[in-house]
């Protein structure tokens, strides 16, 4: 089990004690860092759907437009607006999803994405027993779902230890700061970087995002 778990709920890593120890024996700035920025875990909030429909309403908007954006169509499914079910948005109208904020290829995207679930296409009870590239795989069939939204889903939903997201420009700025004294990174040598912090990579991207913001990353 890769996480603790509270009423069901995975909330923490079961991991990320054993993969502090295992980074700072192993990286200097992982030795530094890990003691700086304190007792912080990450936390997977929802369920796969309701996290991938929160990622596409949040494209190229600001964090606070994608969270009044999500809470006027979250208004117009039953239930609660933390667990939105597929079925729920495949009954939607286009003019009522438009009228929520949401743009034409939003509107699409989410309901490409309600399909896929909705026909088995992803395989969400199989995906504790999938490597992350076949995960990876599934979501990136889906509109509008890249591989940097689908490597985010892996470390903050599904919670898997080793994922290494080239494409996140927070992780190359930090690799920067703390490797090469602010200098450009190629894409190879954070790769070098963060190679040798296997098998616990997204613990060490989430403390060099940590070191440009305190704040804990969320997603």
């Amino acid at each position: 089990m890769s996480a603790s778990r509270i009423n069901g709920v995975e909330v923490t890593p079961a991991y990320w004690d054993d993969a502090c120890k295992h980074l700072a024996k192993r990286d200097r700035v992982m030795r530094k860092l890990i003691p700086q920025l304190g007792e912080g875990r990450l936390q997977s909030r929802g369920d796969a759907f309701t996290t991938l429909a929160r990622s596409i309403v949040g494209q190229q908007i600001s964090v606070k437009a994608a969270q009044s954006v999500w809470d006027r169509f979250a208004t117009l499914t039953p239930g609660e607006p933390t667990r939105i079910h597929p079925s729920s948005v495949l009954a939607l109208d286009t003019t009522s999803m438009r009228e929520a904020g949401l743009s034409a290829r939003k509107v699409e995207y989410l309901t490409d994405l309600a399909a896929h679930f909705e026909s088995g296409e992803v395989h969400v009870q199989q995906w504790q027993e999938m490597d992350d590239e076949a995960i990876i795989e599934e979501l990136v069939a889906i509109r509008g779902i890249g591989r940097w939204t689908a490597e985010m889903f892996l470390i903050f939903h599904l919670m898997r230890p080793n994922v290494l997201p080239l494409d996140d420009l927070g992780l190359i700025k930090g690799i920067s700061v703390n490797y090469f004294s602010g200098e450009p990174v190629s894409r190879a040598e954070a790769r070098e970087v963060g190679d040798a912090w296997a098998p616990f990579r997204s613990v060490a991207t989430w403390y060099i995002w940590r070191s440009l913001d305190p704040l804990p990353v969320d997603y």
